[in-house]
């Protein structure tokens, strides 16, 4: 008899646990996935894996299959595989400042990291993973690429009509910020709630019916004076 407030009270922590990963919070109307701290964490790992992988298998497969400065025609006139390597970025910036990069983007990794401690929503677990990977592609060109440590060249190979030639990583990086704006302008934060407006932005006709009647009753209290 004495075990069973215990066991009550295990049982609530656990279903509440469990929930957790599949709640869904709805906020003007839009519902969020939830995630547990523990799923967030594996699922954003997971897809950053995937994007350096496939990142870095692209870039083996230009290092050993084209030659430097080789152009291969995917679709004439839009898409073309041109193999170079990028000491600065986009744009050829930088060039001479190399180690630079290298530090902004470790700098940039443990940012997403420490973010992703915190992240519960699906759509952000999902932006700061890819995110991660992108910026782990490039970081890994820069520490153990030509021509030393710290700073190596970035393989780029992807070129398109009046841009910059990127690679696998750059895309994931430019998608997953664009997203992460997105996610800001919606007013998403990091844990699936939104952010809530001033309360002196909210209008009198959104002012609850008990403040209303209060407002109209010192009004003509006023008035009667």
């Amino acid at each position: 008899m004495t075990n069973t407030p215990k066991t009550a009270e295990s049982s609530v922590a656990q279903a509440s646990d469990n929930a957790a990963e599949n709640t869904t919070e709805e906020a003007t109307g839009r519902r969020v996935r939830i995630l547990s701290a523990r799923s967030a964490g594996i699922l954003a790992l997971v897809l950053a894996a995937v994007v350096f992988a496939i990142d870095q298998g692209t870039k083996y497969l230009v290092v050993t299959q084209m030659q430097l400065g080789e152009r291969i025609t995917v679709i004439d006139g839009l898409l073309w595989w041109y193999s170079i390597r990028n000491s600065g970025a986009a744009f050829s910036m930088g060039e001479n400042v190399t180690w630079v990069f290298t530090l902004v983007m470790v700098a940039a990794a443990a940012v997403v990291l420490y973010l992703l401690r915190r992240t519960r929503a699906l759509s952000w677990t999902l932006a700061l993973g890819g995110l991660l990977g992108g910026i782990c592609g490039n970081l890994f060109d820069r520490l153990f690429r030509e021509p030393g440590f710290g700073s190596g060249h970035v393989v780029d190979f992807i070129s398109v009509p009046n841009f910059a030639i990127f690679n696998i990583a750059d895309s994931a990086i430019c998608v997953c910020m664009a997203f992460i704006v997105l996610l800001n302008f919606k007013g998403l934060n990091l844990n699936g709630t939104r952010v809530q407006a001033p309360a002196d932005e909210i209008s009198a006709d959104e002012a609850p019916a008990g403040d209303k009647n209060a407002e109209e009753k010192s009004t003509a209290e006023k008035n009667s004076k």
